[in-house]
């Protein structure tokens, strides 16, 4: 996958060097050279030094071809302007743009752009953590389902994912073991200290809650 990610802060040089890792082609623009020294010996892709939203380089950087584009710096107008820009001037598939100011996160998701706050994201994991201990909704881009923690124990051993699984409300999707996580089938017994992850319906929370002794 080619991506461009502008802004090589903290958030932009990690994200780079994951891409680059795992073996994809990576572009990182920054206003200050100093910036790409977050980016260490191992990285291997390119550095342009300029705008994001500034359309030659764009060109240069390869935007015409690129698979993903990211606007990650610290300004909000430069990653809004510059997400604009590769979404509606070049087409680019995929395009998420960083947004510190929750009001504006609303706004611009309203109007189709692929936005992350992490302002709100913190905020809500933050918030999950002080009501609800094994309730994530921050997990999943809908304020209609979350992930809830299940530990098996008691009644529960012995038990299919069936036996567990609520039709419409909760699904069972993966278990935490001692020897590590399984993506289980509906046949896959339960066992002592399993922790089961799975999709609620928020709605349901609290009947799922009860359910299961939370």
């Amino acid at each position: 996958m080619y991506t461009i990610i502008v802004g090589c802060g903290r958030v932009g040089s990690e994200l780079a060097k994951l891409l680059s890792h795992e073996g994809h082609n990576v572009v990182v623009i920054d206003r200050e050279n100093d910036s790409f020294e977050r980016l260490g010996g191992a990285f291997n892709g390119l550095t342009l030094i300029g705008n994001g939203f500034d359309l030659e380089l764009l060109k240069q950087a390869g935007i015409e071809k690129a698979d993903a584009f990211c606007a990650v710096t610290n300004g909000d107008n430069t990653n809004l302007i510059s997400a604009q820009v590769a979404k509606r001037i070049f087409k680019v598939p995929k395009v998420f743009a960083r947004v510190y100011d929750p009001q504006r996160a609303h706004i611009y998701a309203a109007l189709g752009m692929d936005i992350i706050s992490g302002t709100i994201l913190f905020a809500s994991m933050l918030r999950d953590k002080i009501i609800e201990s094994r309730f994530s909704s921050y997990l999943i881009e809908t304020k209609e389902l979350g992930v809830l923690e299940v530990d098996v124990q008691n009644e529960l051993v012995g038990k299919t994912i069936a036996d567990v699984n609520v039709s419409s409300e909760f699904m069972v999707v993966a278990i935490r073991r001692m020897d590590g996580v399984i993506i289980p089938e509906l046949s896959t017994v339960l066992k002592p200290k399993d922790i089961l992850m799975g999709i609620v319906k928020v709605a349901s929370l609290q009947k799922i809650k009860d359910k299961f002794g939370l």
